[in-house]
């Protein structure tokens, strides 16, 4: 890749990104420090490739990915919000990763499609903060999504009897604030490390979007501190969510083994099959790309890799919870029937 060196200029828009609570609430007078500590006041994304021949159609495809991404998690949003059958624990959590993965998506995807179309691939120092803070929040968010959601199987599946007042609306909600108030912390913690760096003349971040390793690439501080902390979290996050989901998925196999009747037990895991297709999907991308030593994944690599989890997993969950689902395949036939049946909504 072309070797490019920009001299530091003035801060640029925000260029698309969207405003985030994990950077809103560092505030203007942080924002203004982490700036001046740097001589750097923007940065220049490499993107997924520098071959001009495939700007183009790179746009296209990923254009049409997040489009379909937008369509499907709003969906889903709106079927749950709008019909009483869904109204359960299991879509409650459901219209949450819906709402997450639109917006993980939606901070990454807007600014790597203009990069696509402009000459000039620049962010703002600002931006790219609030960009990485943002993706962070709603990453980590998603990581104990699941978490909760398996916990939900394992009772729907070993104590159907006591479903509804183990999963009462309190313990939902709670199960869905401390990971996004969780999130958020630890977002805010991180995004504040690394601005606090000092960037002194390097400026390309060989990345699509703003993340945390390429930017401590850049850094002329000691960032030794800095990426052990970014392994830390990074493999407790995992560890502790994935641990949660094992746990439960192995009461959700035992009890299902105890089931008599090959039918019962193809229903029960029929329940949690879609959930944990996501889960496969999203932890194995996560565990490929964060819990390897930096020397034997490249740049290159890691950039394919997450393509795959921030572009494409978005896309594939509403798919995945939704395509073999007979009651969310239900309610849209209502939806759908309702419009037809009564076009004006009177």
């Amino acid at each position: 890749m072309r070797d490019i060196q920009k001299e530091a200029g003035q801060p640029s828009e925000w260029n698309g990104v969207s405003w985030c609570p994990a950077t809103a609430g560092m505030g203007l007078m942080a924002f203004m420090r982490m700036a001046a500590a740097s001589s750097v006041q923007e940065f220049m994304l490499s993107g997924i490739t520098d071959r001009s021949d495939l700007q183009l159609p790179l746009f296209i495809v990923f254009l049409l990915i997040y489009l379909l991404t937008v369509m499907w998690n709003l969906g889903i949003l709106f079927l749950i919000c709008m019909d009483s059958h869904l109204h359960s624990p299991m879509y409650f959590f459901l219209s949450h990763l819906a709402f997450v993965d639109l917006c993980y998506s939606s901070v990454i995807a807007p600014k790597m499609l203009a990069n696509f179309l402009a000459a000039k691939k620049t962010i703002s120092f600002h931006a790219c903060a609030a960009q990485l803070g943002c993706f962070l929040t709603f990453m980590i968010t998603e990581c104990f999504l699941l978490a909760g959601m398996a916990y939900d199987r394992y009772v729907a599946i070993c104590s159907p009897l006591r479903y509804q007042t183990i999963m009462s609306q309190r313990v939902c909600i709670q199960l869905v604030a401390v990971p996004y108030l969780y999130s958020f912390c630890v977002a805010l913690f991180h995004t504040m490390l690394t601005f606090h760096l000092s960037f002194c003349s390097a400026n390309v971040i060989n990345h699509f979007y703003c993340d945390d390793l390429p930017l401590l690439a850049l850094s002329c501080s000691d960032t030794s501190t800095k990426q052990i902390l970014t392994y830390v979290f990074a493999g407790f996050n995992m560890i502790c969510s994935l641990l949660i989901v094992l746990i439960s998925y192995v009461f959700i196999f035992l009890a299902i083994l105890r089931i008599r009747s090959a039918q019962g037990q193809h229903k029960a895991f029929s329940t949690c099959a879609s959930h944990l297709t996501a889960v496969t999907i999203f932890y194995g991308t996560l565990i490929f790309m964060y819990l390897q030593r930096p020397s034997s994944l490249s740049l290159e690599q890691s950039k394919v890799v997450s393509v795959f989890y921030v572009v494409l997993v978005p896309m594939l969950n509403p798919l995945i919870y939704s395509l073999r689902n007979k009651e969310v395949k239900g309610a849209l036939k209502r939806q759908l029937g309702k419009k037809v049946l009564n076009p004006q909504g009177v």
